[in-house]
This record gives structure tokens, sequence and C-alpha cells, in this order.
């Protein structure tokens, strides 16, 4: 029954422990993928602005903020937020994510999906976009002493943000993904309290909005978040996208997310693959199926797509896909 399965279906049964006889994958050529991809557009009239200044790009985004970056590997930082001084946010008026025109290219990746399951990326929850419009140190800084105010930039945030998800239904996602890095190596950038009471409500927004349309919300967030991982999973986010397991230890985050929440995950980016030991990468993906994969679903295979900013040879993650692979299927999910 598996293997007639369409991807679509395979995706939903995984995400929701319904059974679906295998792992999910979304993995490249030649490996197996049972996802596709629809990002969202720029607003067709935005102009961006690039300089140099000596070895140091620059540019501007359609929020207004300011970015810089040395080389060509790293995504760059922002240097200036596009709400530097908190008189601002009154005048502020940020970008249409509403904008029809922004969703052309997801609604045709979508149509030409097949029985693909389908994602559709936005920005952010309301802190991976407010904390770049105040920029970083100062936003953190706000969080303890400018309550309020943070409050009212999320509220602002998430009315775009809204927008973008009722869009991405409209072109036929089956799920909203977004990026939010809310952990250091070892613990939150905020305390747990803090992020409860200024950004847990973001989240349950952006959930509600989601299932009033129908469509599932992954996560993705680098470094450890433990603290709240019952919060996201409260709120409604269905898939977590973590690149770094092993922070946390791989049966003890599977114990931790059996039968309530899908992981969606490479083998370790810092602490496996980096080895560049065949045989541990292959026991690692074994790990990761096991754990998750054990509970009638609760697993989707990745490859870390940016193999240049880690440093690292494709060969040792066409190890991981091939284990991906060989240890996904239903004889190796049996308990």
């Amino acid at each position: 029954m598996g293997e007639a399965m369409e991807s679509r279906e395979v995706i939903r049964r995984v995400i929701g422990f319904g059974g679906a006889g295998r792992i999910g994958y979304d993995l490249p050529a030649p490996w197996p993928s049972d996802v596709v991809h629809g990002g969202m557009g720029w607003d067709p009239a935005f102009e961006p602005r690039r300089w140099m200044e000596g070895e140091t790009e620059c540019w501007t985004d359609e929020w207004g903020c300011t970015w810089q970056r040395l080389g060509s590997v790293s995504k760059g930082e922002v240097r200036e937020g596009a709400i530097g001084e908190w008189s601002a946010l009154e005048r502020y008026e940020p970008p249409d994510l509403g904008l029809a025109a922004r969703y052309e290219k997801a609604r045709a990746a979508f149509e030409g999906a097949g029985g693909k399951y389908r994602i559709g990326h936005i920005p952010g929850c309301a802190f991976n976009i407010s904390r770049k419009l105040r920029r970083l140190d100062r936003f953190l800084e706000d969080c303890l002493l400018e309550p309020e105010r943070v409050r009212r930039l999320n509220a602002l945030v998430m009315d775009e943000i809204e927008k973008a998800v009722r869009r991405h239904a409209e072109a036929g996602a089956d799920a909203v993904m977004f990026p939010e890095d809310w952990g250091t190596q070892d613990r939150l950038l905020v305390s747990p309290r803090t992020w409860r009471d200024l950004f847990r409500p973001s989240f349950e927004r952006l959930c509600g909005a989601a299932a009033a349309v129908g469509v599932d919300v992954w996560m993705h967030s680098c470094g450890n978040v433990w603290e709240i991982i019952d919060d996201l999973v409260g709120a409604g986010v269905k898939v977590l996208q973590f690149d770094q397991p092993e922070l946390y230890g791989t049966e003890r985050l599977g114990a931790a997310l059996a039968g309530r929440v899908t992981l969606f995950s490479p083998v370790d980016i810092q602490r496996t693959l980096q080895t560049r030991d065949r045989e541990a990468i292959r026991e690692a993906a074994r790990r990761l199926v096991k754990a998750f994969g054990s509970h009638g679903g609760g697993f989707i295979a990745k490859r870390y797509a940016d193999e240049a900013a880690i440093g690292l040879e494709p060969e040792w993650q066409d190890a991981a896909c091939e284990a991906f692979v060989e240890f996904g299927g239903a004889a190796d999910l049996a308990e």
C-alpha cells in the first residue's frame, strides 16, 4: 500500500502519524522527493539597490533594511534596520505581502507538482522580520526594555504574514514554512518567559490563520529550542525543521516529539557530517529514522542545501541520502 500511495498522501500521513509505511523524503535527484517548494517573490515594483564598500557587499531589502556581507558564502546580516528609532514606527509602511503577483511562481510550481506535497515559503513569523527592522542587538534589548513597542511591531508584521498564508493557500499550498532561528548552541536567545509573553501569540496567530485555510505549518529553527518545543506544538506547528538534532541527543529529542510533531532533518550538520566518517553518517541516519519515524509517521529526511556554507564535500551528504533511503522503508520502521 505504501508504494502505491502518492507522495502528497505519504507526507500527510507522516505528519498526522497515520501509518504512511515509510518516512517522507525531500532529497535531490537521484534520490526521492515527496515535496515541491514554492517561494514568495518580491513586489514587482521593488528595485533593490546593491553597492560595494571596499570588500563589503551592501544592499537594501523591500522592508527598508540595509544589509552587508564579506565574501560570497555568508547570507549577510542587517547593518541598519528600517526602524532605527522607535519614532519611525508610527510612519512605517511595510511591503504588501498580499500582492497576487508575488505568488505566480509558487502557483506554477504547485500546478506542476503532480502528486507531491506543496510547501509555500513565507519570510518568518514575527521575530524573523521584527528583529531585522530594529536590528538584532537592539531588538533583543527591546524585548526587555520596550515590550509594548515590540508587541506593536510584531502585530504590524503579522498583518502581512497572514496575507502571505492566505495567498499561498489560494496558490495551492498544502503547508507554509518559515525560518526563525531562536536558539544559541545551548539555550534560547531570550528567556522562555519572555518568549511566551512576546512571541507565542504570534505563533498562535500564524497557526490559526493557516488552520483557517487548511494548510499545515512547518518551522525551521537553528540552535537549541528545547525550552519551547511544547509551546510550538501547542501553538499548532506540525513540522519542526532542525539541522542540528544532536544538540538535543537523537533519542532524547525523539522521545519528546514522538507521536506529537514531525522532525524534518538532515544528518546533523555540525557534529556528524563534519566527521566525514561514512559509517558514522550512516548510523546517524539510521538512528534518526528509528527515533522519529517509528510512530506511524514522524520523520522527513532532507539534505542540507548549502554545502559550501558548512564546508562540506557532496560525498558525505550522498552517504546520508543513501542511508535514509535504505533505512526509511516499512521493515526498518517496525518496532
